[in-house]
């Protein structure tokens, strides 16, 4: 698994990342609502609804704080109502237990509403910089093409025997960049349908 030419993708994505919001300062709330929205829904769909529902809501305690309905129409036309109710459930418990500030740890995070594998370890690696795979499929597509695995992606198993890869290539102190890449190289490049294999780092 030594020649996945890691530091060659981050090279990559310092040159190509495309330029969006939460990418400026990484601030962890910004960071967590994008990966809350970006499930389901297309980033460039998504960019409108988290501008509007940043300035609304700008940070945990407001949130936690707002009305129920409110949120519920800031969110709509995204769908999937149950990610905002449970975006402000858990931003009521980080105000109550942890004074407003997300937890900076993968396994902290689990223990938050609707924090599942996939949006705790984005969150810690991405606003935290923790060493831990990010796993969406984006990064199962990317990761199963270039060491030519068969799997089934969508066996529980399957992911985990790549999170488990990942991990083991995962450049010390660079997760926040890796994990980006990686699923940037997915959304622009390595795309499931006519993959642009000329443009691949």
């Amino acid at each position: 698994m030594n020649d996945f030419p890691s530091l060659v993708l981050l090279d990559w994505f310092a040159k190509n990342q495309r330029d969006l919001p939460w990418r400026k300062k990484y601030v962890p709330y910004e960071v967590w609502v994008s990966e809350v929205m970006a499930q389901q829904t297309r980033i460039e769909q998504m960019l409108p609804y988290y501008e509007k529902f940043l300035k609304q809501f700008p940070n945990a305690k407001a949130l936690s704080r707002a009305d129920e309905q409110a949120v519920l129409k800031a969110w709509e036309g995204l769908g999937y109502y149950s990610r905002a109710r449970n975006l402000q459930e858990a931003a009521k418990q980080i105000v109550e237990k942890n004074k407003g500030k997300l937890p900076q740890k993968k396994e902290q995070l689990m223990q938050l509403k609707g924090f599942g594998p996939y949006i705790s370890a984005a969150v810690a690696s991405i606003a935290f910089n923790e060493n831990v795979a990010v796993v969406d499929g984006n990064v199962l597509r990317v990761t199963t093409r270039f060491f030519g695995m068969k799997e089934d992606v969508s066996l529980p198993q399957t992911r985990k025997k790549i999170e488990k890869v990942l991990e083991g290539i995962l450049p010390f102190g660079h997760a926040r960049e890796f994990n980006q890449s990686l699923m940037e190289l997915g959304a622009l490049i390595c795309v499931p349908e006519k993959p642009d294999c000329n443009h691949c780092p």
